[in-house]
């Protein structure tokens, strides 16, 4: 009968191995995430809290780390080098650390997305239309026409900044034109008010709120999901490290 330690000391070099390409894929994953949320993110850069950029930069670094670790952990496991396996296994400790702790942090700021947007918006929304604030206004057109919202909570929102630059918000009779859905066909002016049928009434808080949430659940997902993903490896590492250091210590 073929002992069971003795079945693992032979084949579990060939199990780190394969393990670490794996371990490449989940990288090439996690720098996938990490890219295509920061992407949803930068078209609204100028209405988001900095911090929902830091946990998509940290997804990406960590990617960039799975690939160099890796060279260790398949050199260790094809030499049976002890140093390097070990080496391997500390890394990898590392990377577990860091993707719970990006897990953990789009939990949080999951949890924290309306509070978080509702500032950012309502800083942002006093400076559209104005001089030097291009960006910020192209954002928050960019916001209502996509998401199919109007201000904050609703319309009146607009109602009730301090907007130097249309003197007709202030009086309340027109709104920006990304507050209404443009009918096909529309030739020469076109007024978005309250009035207006195809003016969109639900607020961006709401709905742009449940986008930002989306995204930071996938940060949230992989993070964990990976992390114990390289539990696996730890463990392997790790044994096959204490190996091969005993049979050194037989010879």
């Amino acid at each position: 009968m073929v002992d069971c330690s003795t079945l693992m000391r032979n084949y579990s070099r060939y199990m780190l191995v394969i393990f670490n390409f794996f371990f490449v894929l989940t990288g090439v994953i996690i720098i996938s995430i990490g890219v295509s949320v920061k992407a949803y993110y930068n078209e609204f850069d100028h209405l988001l809290d900095d911090r929902y950029f830091y946990a998509s930069d940290l997804l990406i670094v960590v990617g960039v780390i799975i690939f160099v670790i890796s060279f260790f952990g398949c050199c260790g496991a094809a030499k049976e080098d002890a140093c390097l396996t070990s080496t391997f296994s500390a890394l990898l400790i590392i990377i577990f650390i860091l993707e719970v702790l990006v897990g953990i942090g789009g939990i949080l700021l999951r949890h924290k997305t309306e509070d978080l947007l509702e500032a950012e918006l309502k800083k942002s929304m006093a400076l559209y239309n104005h001089n030097g604030s291009e960006e910020i206004t192209r954002t928050w057109d960019a916001v209502q026409s996509q998401m199919h919202c109007c201000g904050i909570n609703n319309y009146t929102d607009w109602y009730n900044i301090s907007l130097r630059a249309s003197a007709d918000i202030q009086n309340k009779t027109t709104l920006p034109l990304s507050c209404c859905a443009i009918p096909s066909g529309t030739m020469g002016d076109f007024n978005c008010n309250a009035t207006q049928p195809a003016l969109y009434h639900v607020g961006c808080l709401e709905l742009f709120g449940d986008y930002i949430r989306d995204s930071t659940s996938s940060i949230e997902i992989a993070g964990l999901t990976l992390a114990f993903i390289q539990l696996l490896g730890i463990v392997l590492s790790c044994y096959l490290a204490k190996q091969i250091r005993s049979d050194y210590e037989t010879v």
